[in-house]
């Protein structure tokens, strides 16, 4: 909890019969510094009490004693508006983030619990396309929250890895493969043999009998079908770790459908002994009506599994397997149902864990100017957008600062920054519109805008050439630019917290801006470099701080802080 709201509850909690907790969610930060640092709103006492919130605000006021480090208690309106010295306010902000640098901003309320995350999830022997980017980094932003909040994450890549569609693929291979060329296959070749199987079944539809016959052998274990299987895959997880190396994201494990094929009878037994499945129409579904929603289907006629199953099945190993205090599911808003569905199946086969299951949701992305050219035909393909993203950065460099040291590792960071901060600055569940000259732009509210900001707080530090100390008059930090700035700067850990709570990544994108603006009219309102030697010190130790919550939480998003820019 915040030092100075906890200093504030001790304070209320003697004078009115609200629970800590309560007052804690109840304390509010004024929108202007004129109204003091802290305000509690009277309105939830103005039931038991029987007054005016506002007559209770200056009752109350007139009561609270005055204790360190709040130095003024007044009312305003149907507020009751906290103080605290502005000196003593400064010192602990800045001396946390001085000294817990790259870790400012992470706690510890996690110690101990595991949280899954289930995010990315591609189908294989198919390119990563542009709707394949959300998943991937809502997911890993998610991941990197709780993981900086002290959970031990567990990231999954559940990879579409099984269906007939493999039965599809084996006989386009076998069919018009080329042998010679099987070590150098790539997902393109895959992809092509899948269209070309397609093609040719809507002539000859012998050929989908001839596919269900090899994906029956597939799930009865055939060697050749396995090998081929295996191959198929091994090529996309190639070229998709390719992908994820570019955007910087990772997993702890890439766990595709097929991995729960063994233990999806298993699952079906138990749910069968618990009562709760029934024949519909030769399909054994869970009946889900009572709950307003369609059956959950089990098994097809035909005994094939469904997507539900597996995803019981891989659910219950999961609990098993890690112990989750949490298991997040980053998929699109079009599974709502499907996951409602999942979770409660679980919850009726007397899973209380079915509750700590969590479905978050997106939207779509979408380009301004409709589809993006590629090269590979008509889907936008991921890396396409990387790569142009790159290149256009590398231009900007060029135009606008030629002899910049390691451009390519700029023009990657900021390239492929653009494209994470475009993503996760939107709410992630509404759409995204991707606009190449909003996105790329370094004045907007943009990652490049974020990563010129940290660069131009580096080259200020390296012209000051000195340390950084905390030995410094706080008192000094007192215009109104630079405590703002310094109180967001406190905001960070809060911002993470809730973040975390809501599944909202786009929170820090967003205080990631908050902080650049405030950061910028301190900048042109104040120098920092002056022939006042006291004062450039304590100024240099807010740009220092700034710098590195900057980075922490450029970092979060998964995205680099250059240095120079």
């Amino acid at each position: 909890m915040d030092y100075f709201i906890k200093k504030i509850i001790s304070l209320l909690k003697e004078k009115t019969s609200i629970q800590e907790d309560e007052l804690e969610k109840l304390i509010e930060i004024p929108p202007d510094l004129k109204m003091g640092d802290y305000a509690f709103p009277c309105y939830s006492l103005s039931k038991t009490l029987k007054k005016a919130p506002n007559i209770i605000a200056t009752e109350l006021a007139k009561t609270l004693p005055i204790i360190s480090p709040i130095v003024e208690i007044k009312s305003i309106g149907p507020y009751v508006n906290f103080f605290v010295n502005k000196a003593t306010f400064s010192e602990m902000v800045l001396k946390k983030v001085c000294e817990e640098r790259d870790c400012y901003g992470s706690g510890n309320i996690g110690s101990g619990r595991t949280v899954v995350v289930d995010y990315s999830s591609p189908n294989i022997a198919k390119h990563l396309a542009v709707h394949h980017l959300r998943s991937a980094l809502i997911g890993s932003a998610i991941y990197n929250i709780y993981k900086a909040l002290g959970y031990r994450c567990v990231g999954i890549n559940h990879l579409g890895d099984w269906g007939t569609q493999f039965g599809q693929l084996i006989v386009a291979y076998k069919k018009w493969g080329n042998e010679n060329t099987h070590k150098s296959y790539t997902v393109t070749d895959l992809n092509n043999l899948y269209v070309k199987f397609h093609q040719e079944a809507e002539k000859d539809s012998a050929l989908e009998d001839e596919a269900r016959e090899w994906f029956k052998k597939l799930e009865a274990g055939d060697s050749e079908a396995k090998a081929l299987w295996q191959h198929f895959k091994d090529v996309s997880l190639k070229e998709f770790q390719k992908i994820y190396d570019m955007l910087g994201i990772r997993f702890d494990a890439f766990i595709g459908e097929s991995f729960y094929n063994t233990m999806v009878e298993d699952t079906v037994t138990r749910i069968k002994e618990k009562g709760l499945t029934k024949i519909s129409e030769q399909a054994l579904i869970v009946d889900l009506e009572p709950y307003n929603m369609p059956p959950c289907l089990l098994r097809k006629k035909d005994d094939a599994t469904l997507y539900a199953t597996r995803d019981i099945a891989a659910a219950e190993y999961r609990k098993k397997t890690y112990d989750f205090a949490k298991m997040i599911y980053v998929v699109g808003s079009e599974q709502k149902l499907h996951f409602k569905q999942v979770f409660k199946v679980l919850e009726l086969m007397g899973y209380d864990w079915a509750n700590h299951c969590v479905h978050v949701d997106f939207g779509l992305m979408k380009f301004k100017d409709g589809k993006m050219s590629t090269r590979k035909g008509k889907v936008v393909l991921l890396e396409d957008l990387l790569i142009e993203a790159v290149e256009r950065i590398r231009k900007i460099i060029e135009e606008k600062n030629p002899s910049l040291e390691n451009k390519e590792t700029v023009a990657n960071d900021v390239g492929i920054g653009a494209v994470i901060f475009a993503d996760l600055s939107a709410k992630r569940n509404k759409d995204v519109v991707f606009d190449w000259d909003e996105a790329l732009n370094f004045e907007g509210e943009t990652g490049p805008y974020v990563q010129y900001t940290h660069a131009r707080l580096c080259s200020i530090l390296r012209k000051y050439g000195g340390p950084v100390t905390t030995n410094i008059h706080f008192e000094l930090l007192k215009e109104d630019e630079t405590v703002i700035l310094i109180k967001n700067l406190w905001r960070f850990p809060s911002v993470i917290l809730k973040a975390a709570e809501l599944y909202e990544p786009s929170l820090i994108s967003n205080y990631l801006i908050d902080v650049c603006g405030n950061l910028n009219r301190f900048y042109n309102a104040h120098r920092v470099l002056s022939d006042d030697e006291e004062l450039t010190k304590a100024r240099i130790l807010l740009v220092d701080a700034t710098r590195q919550v900057i980075k922490n939480g450029l970092r979060i998003l998964g995205m680099h802080a250059p240095g120079q820019m």
